[in-house]
């Protein structure tokens, strides 16, 4: 039998709030993290609203040197694993260090030090690149900062499968707890992807909502009326232990996490495949690792983007796995409020699961007015809704035809 994996702390920067206390709140409130682009001037871009970090200071989480050196993403991943340590009480001490993990991934990487030291050698010569450069722009930085910055010297390394990457890392995590590699894992996912580059390329593709009048309305997942997501920024970062290693430090255990199945579409480099069958793969690898049915699903945290294509794909996949049962269980997609946070969005989903199961309460998928006849199932629509969650499913799928789907559970003592 694998050893059990509980989460024992969680931390998140996000565009609507950059703690766990405020961002829950603006979940059940329904707010909204988008509006006009402010990081840069957006003119002449079809698309000029993303979810912005707002009032995120680097030097509130870690020293100015140290910040100085790290593209955004790495400090949105600094502070929110600074955040789940001292949620969770845990200090890595000399005795545990080897023992303790970092697993935290990103879609794109340094894309922001990228472009303006890019900017910096084509108007002032190579020889006033930054020394940073070369290390702050790799996407494995986050976890290498993340290690340096609290002493965990176990495995360190950034799982990338865009959109995936951190339920990636956390069903990675999971693994390396099980099998005994270690016993403790900094695991989830980071990204800073509003820059002028970043924007550029999702317009390119047609992936992004065009709703720039109405930007608090633009994130309308499943939604008849969608366009594409919206761009956003932050990181979320959780505890992973193992049971007896959190007892015995008297941890406070949130929750289980119990199911982990990942699957590839090998199908195209953007488009999910259209019967969904990667989708349903990973979901029934993630019910059989747990050793449950769809029927003990309360609720199913969905990727739900607000992209034509992916949101159509989910809820067929979503009627394959659960069959009848697809129409009666709560589905809600929180990018309706945070947009679209790429490589951090699964770990961000998965704390906003975990406090679902605590709080009792399902966040809406607002913005949600009708869907095509085919694609309506129970979306939560635009207010939170009260119920008790034993046991939670977080789907997340990624360019590249990367599938993920976790599932957490409520904590009990018995198995």
């Amino acid at each position: 039998m694998h050893r059990r994996v509980v989460i024992t702390g969680m931390g998140l920067v996000t565009p609507i709030g950059l703690d766990q206390q405020s961002f829950w709140q603006a979940l059940m409130n329904g707010k909204s993290g988008a509006g006009p682009i402010t990081r840069f001037d957006p003119t002449g871009y079809p698309t000029r609203i993303a979810a912005e970090m707002k009032d995120f200071i680097p030097e509130e989480f870690m020293e100015k040197k140290d910040a100085k050196r790290m593209d955004r993403f790495a400090q949105y991943g600094v502070a929110a694993a600074r955040q789940s340590l001292l949620h969770a009480n845990l200090r890595i001490t000399e005795e545990v260090a080897e023992r303790v993990g970092v697993m935290v991934g990103t879609g794109s990487g340094g894309l922001d030090v990228i472009q303006q030291e890019q900017k910096r050698v084509m108007e002032r010569g190579p020889s006033r690149l930054s020394p940073y450069l070369a290390p702050a722009m790799l996407a494995n930085m986050a976890s290498g900062e993340i290690a340096i910055a609290f002493g965990a010297r176990g495995p360190s390394a950034a799982v990338l499968t865009a959109c995936a990457s951190g339920s990636s890392c956390i069903g990675e995590a999971m693994r390396m707890i099980q099998y005994g590699t270690v016993d403790v894992v900094l695991a989830g996912g980071t990204e800073a992807p509003v820059t002028p580059l970043g924007l550029a390329a999702f317009s390119k593709i047609r992936a992004l909502s065009r709703r720039n009048d109405e930007p608090d309305r633009a994130s309308r997942p499943f939604d008849k009326d969608r366009d594409g997501f919206v761009a956003g920024e932050g990181a979320g970062v959780i505890i992973l232990e193992e049971l007896n290693h959190a007892r015995n430090r008297n941890a406070m255990i949130l929750a289980e996490l119990i199911g982990y199945g990942a699957s590839t579409d090998a199908y195209h480099i953007t488009s999910p495949l259209p019967d969904g069958a990667g989708a349903v793969r990973a979901m029934l690898l993630a019910l059989k690792d747990a050793g449950v049915t769809p029927a003990d699903i309360d609720y199913i945290n969905a990727h739900g983007t607000g992209t034509p294509l992916n949101d159509r794909t989910e809820v067929i996949a979503i009627k394959k796995v659960f069959g009848e049962r697809a129409y009666l269980v709560p589905i809600s997609s929180i990018k309706s409020m945070t947009g679209h946070l790429l490589g951090a969005a699964g770990a961000v989903e998965m704390i906003a699961s975990v406090l679902a199961i605590q709080h009792g309460f399902i966040p809406p998928t607002i913005n949600w007015e009708a869907g095509d006849e085919e694609e309506v199932l129970d979306f939560v629509p635009n207010r939170p809704r009260r119920q008790d969650l034993r046991m939670v499913m977080s789907n997340s799928f990624g360019f590249g035809g990367h599938n993920v789907s976790l599932i957490v559970k409520k904590w009990e003592e018995s198995l």
